[in-house]
């Protein structure tokens, strides 16, 4: 084999390992945009389809803490085959299902084996790639964030509406499974399983943090539809969460080896960073939910009319990923500072989306929405150099770990929260509009059917910019958290390769 032949074998393996955790990203969101149309075809209520999304949650949550260990243990090429094979046979075979319990079971184990794909992606690069390079291949992961959740819309419009065939949903797995496939197949070495490490393993704190994770996503997914703490299942899901969590942190704090080294955790960087990554995901949900809440229940939007709002975000995260990792390794930029802007830049979005009015359509939201594109990418790759500038390679699955579980517990927290704000402002908003209505007293207004009509449509379009000034807000009180963490200068980038 010639030495330029081998050289790019590690570099298709990692391709293959970011189609497939970009595959997994896809395939959580656009199942839960194209809801309705799953719903639709298999004859399913409103409420019993609703858990559709939340079993996969459930599943990709209770993956992540995990799935470093298992790729180490079984090696990255075995794990990432075996679990890109459960996706693409389960995608193939969900659209024929038509009992909800066995899609519920079916559609758990997918969330299960995707999510085991993005931690991977992070390890990966931490493991793989030298510091002048890393930087990169963290653009690649933060794609993740930025790039699949605003692609998503467009792809669900795609399938239900332009191709008219709701299968897809599923089956858009498939071709990207077999790709990334064969790229890990072709491009990672074939390494032994190292069976030692099973009885190494806290079994214990496993048997606690799946079902802890497990329930912890139930109640963040159907608390807002539930009514949070006055459900009974919300209520126990909670408490039995919470101390199955609190079981499980502990025995992996006193483990000798543990699956996440919470004690990674003292270090600055780490303590500071993991915090403002997770209510960055609180702050994001301000791109990628309420441009099509708006359109969607104010002017009934399908997902293919939506599809401009998410890819005026998406597109550029292509080039604007790479531009801010070759920005950080320049020697005279300061992280904190860029991470900073990116903040401010979003907070700027939040206060233009904040003015928004019953006749904004898509083209309104351009601006906001460019420049979140703008700020994503500044505030997420500056963020993960910042974290993983402070890890060492034997570290990488440790911290893959621990953020990944943060990205995908912060994304339930930010759906919640901002699901919660919008139902309460949404109530309040709706009453004050009644009461000035029955306080007019004006010959002139509607019958009652057509005043509910509007002011439940006033209601929804006030939540929505009180969830922008939240959100604004919220992203500015991260800056003065971003400026105290500690500096790292950029790595030194060498001139010229000897060889």
């Amino acid at each position: 084999m010639s030495t330029g032949a081998a050289s790019k074998r590690p570099l298709a393996g990692l391709l293959g390992i970011f189609i497939a955790a970009m595959m997994a990203g896809l395939n959580n969101r656009v199942g839960a945009l194209a809801l309705a149309d799953l719903r639709g075809a298999g004859g399913f209520g409103f409420d019993d389809a609703s858990w559709l999304s939340t079993v996969y949650n459930a599943g990709e949550l209770i993956a992540m803490p995990f799935a470093a260990w298992f790729a180490i243990t079984l090696s990255v090429r075995r794990f990432e085959l075996w679990m890109l094979a459960t996706c693409a046979v389960l995608a193939a075979l969900l659209p024929f299902v038509r009992d909800l319990d066995l899609l519920l079971v079916l559609r758990f184990a997918q969330g299960v084996a995707s999510g085991t794909m993005i931690p991977i992606l992070m390890m990966a690069a931490l493991k793989f790639l030298p510091p002048p390079v890393r930087l990169y291949g963290l653009a690649l992961y933060a794609m993740t964030a930025t790039f699949a959740p605003n692609l998503s819309t467009w792809l669900a419009g795609s399938w239900t509406d332009a191709l008219a065939d709701w299968r897809w949903i599923y089956w858009q797995s498939v071709p990207l499974a077999a790709l990334a496939g064969l790229l890990i197949g072709w491009g990672l070495p074939r390494e032994p399983v190292q069976p030692e490490r099973f009885g190494q393993a806290n079994w214990f704190g496993m048997a606690c943090g799946v079902p802890a994770l497990g329930l912890l996503a139930l109640v963040l997914d159907q608390g807002v539809r539930l009514d949070w703490f006055h459900s009974p299942l919300i209520n126990a899901a909670a408490i039995a969460g919470c101390a199955l969590l609190a079981v499980y942190l502990l025995s992996e704090w006193h483990h000798p080896s543990p699956f996440i080294k919470l004690q990674i955790l003292g270090r600055r960087n780490l303590a500071l960073g993991f915090t403002a990554f997770l209510l960055l995901l609180v702050v994001l949900m301000s791109a990628a939910l309420l441009p099509s809440t708006h359109l969607a229940r104010l002017h009934d939007y399908r997902p293919l009319q939506l599809a401009s709002t998410g890819l005026v975000v998406a597109l550029p995260q292509l080039v604007l990923g790479p531009a801010v990792a070759m920005l950080l390794y320049r020697r005279w930029v300061d992280a904190r500072v860029v991470f900073a802007l990116g903040l401010a830049l979003i907070a700027l979005a939040c206060y233009v989306g904040a003015g928004l009015t019953p006749d904004w359509n898509r083209e309104q939201f351009v601006l906001a929405q460019t420049l979140q594109a703008l700020g994503q990418p500044m505030a997420v790759v500056s963020m993960l150099f910042l974290i993983t500038s402070v890890v060492q390679p034997p570290e990488g699955p440790y911290v893959s770990g621990a953020v990944n579980t943060l990205r995908a517990f912060g994304s339930l927290v930010g759906a919640a929260v901002v699901g919660q704000l919008m139902t309460v402002r949404g109530r309040f908003h709706a009453d004050v509009l009644i009461d000035h209505a029955a306080l007019a007293n004006d010959p002139g207004m509607p019958d009652p059917m057509a005043l509910a009509g509007i002011v439940g449509q006033q209601a929804l379009v006030l939540s929505v910019a009180d969830a922008y000034r939240v959100l604004g807000v919220l992203a500015l009180l991260l800056i003065p958290l971003v400026l105290r963490l500690t500096h790292i200068p950029a790595p030194t980038i060498p001139t010229h390769h000897p060889g």
